[in-house]
């Protein structure tokens, strides 16, 4: 078990563990769909996908979200996330297998908490960026 991060610990340039995530199949994108409400059907239905111009069914973006939560929730308690961005730069499509990673940028003051600023990034495995974002996370 590690110790948990605590602001004085923390120095900026560290980095979070990496999450690395199996290729994305079908059967994820339909239990996400399942978990999550999201049916649109150009996540679940290849020739709905095919007929909007696309190459096949690919993944919600709330799932890749949900992958960079997970990396940042992991390194510190959910408790202590105060915000969470992400902006949605590239499609994660059957096969891509996403890997996501996190480093801290800033250390702070934030109404009153010791905070710290983690830049985060989800990539396929050719190294081409899906979702970047970043969190802000109160340490003790």
């Amino acid at each position: 078990m590690t110790t948990p991060a605590t602001y004085d610990s923390i120095q900026i340039g560290d980095e979070l563990p990496p999450l690395q995530f199996a290729p994305v199949n079908r059967t994820m994108l339909a239990l996400f769909a399942g978990a999550s409400g999201d049916h649109n059907p150009i996540h679940i239905d290849t020739d709905f996908a095919r007929r909007a111009g696309m190459p096949d069914v690919f993944a919600q973006g709330m799932l890749g979200m949900a992958w960079l939560g997970r990396l940042v929730t992991q390194w510190a308690p959910q408790s202590q996330l105060r915000r969470f961005d992400a902006r949605f730069q590239g499609i994660t499509h059957i096969g891509h297998a996403v890997r996501c990673t996190g480093r801290v940028v800033e250390k702070l003051e934030h109404n009153g908490e010791r905070c710290v600023r983690v830049e985060v990034l989800s990539a396929n495995q050719y190294g081409q960026a899906r979702i970047a974002g970043e969190a802000l996370v109160a340490l003790r």
